[in-house]
């Protein structure tokens, strides 16, 4: 079996309390002690934590589109992917039979010990921990869905343009602010003869410029531009 610390440097956490981890990892074929209740646990933490991080980063998304999303990254093959990324497989405790049958790459069995573990580390510190521990192993997860989730407005707005035979619009980044991995973006989305310009926000310089194309597109359909 691998070393628990190393998985701890993985998990960007190390335990005050190792017990907790050793159940999270530990299977009920091992022993009475196992981690089917942190398991229930940590399902509810890692739902609340990926519908935080999806309220924030995509601010105008409906309630109807976050749900799909948070379906989307919370299910048993996303929790698969980062399971293997730690290795979860050579640190579990399985008992005999659950080993040779093939445990440890069991797709059920990995995720239930993934979170478990976020469980562990609320329990053995606070819920900002099991925050910060699953925000580290999902942020490209909930980045990626917004190439797929977010309604494509520059192009609606070019093809707007191209229609009313107007110039293609120009992106300029006006501000950022905020930490490197979270930096809110202000970007300008303007076009010229006749001129008009409208801004938009947002975290990451793609959804900044999808909004500003978004306002821009409002703007010149309220003017009802004819050929």
């Amino acid at each position: 079996m691998s070393s628990l610390s190393n998985l701890e440097s993985l998990l960007g956490y190390r335990f005050n309390s190792i017990r907790l981890l050793r159940q999270a990892l530990t299977h009920r074929s091992y022993g009475r002690t196992n981690n089917e209740r942190l398991e229930f646990v940590g399902d509810g933490i890692l739902d609340c934590v990926i519908a935080l991080n999806l309220f924030d980063y995509y601010a105008d998304l409906p309630e109807g589109q976050l749900s799909k999303m948070r379906a989307a990254i919370v299910n048993q093959d996303s929790l698969l992917d980062i399971a293997k990324t730690l290795d979860l497989g050579s640190y579990l405790y399985l008992g005999d039979g659950e080993l040779k049958s093939g445990g440890k790459s069991r797709p059920s069995i990995l995720a239930d010990a993934l979170e478990a573990i976020f469980a562990a580390v609320m329990l053995d510190s606070s819920f900002t921990n099991a925050r910060y521990v699953i925000e580290r192993l999902f942020s490209h997860k909930i980045r990626s869905q917004e190439s797929s989730s977010i309604t494509d407005y520059k192009t609606q707005l070019q093809e707007y343009l191209q229609s009313k035979r107007l110039p293609l619009p120009s992106y300029q980044i006006v501000s950022s602010s905020g930490p490197e991995h979270d930096m809110l973006f202000t970007i300008e989305c303007s076009i010229e003869k006749p001129e008009y310009k409208s801004w938009g926000e947002g975290r990451g310089k793609k959804q900044a410029s999808q909004n500003a194309a978004q306002n821009l597109l409002e703007l010149l359909k309220e003017h009802d531009f004819n050929d």
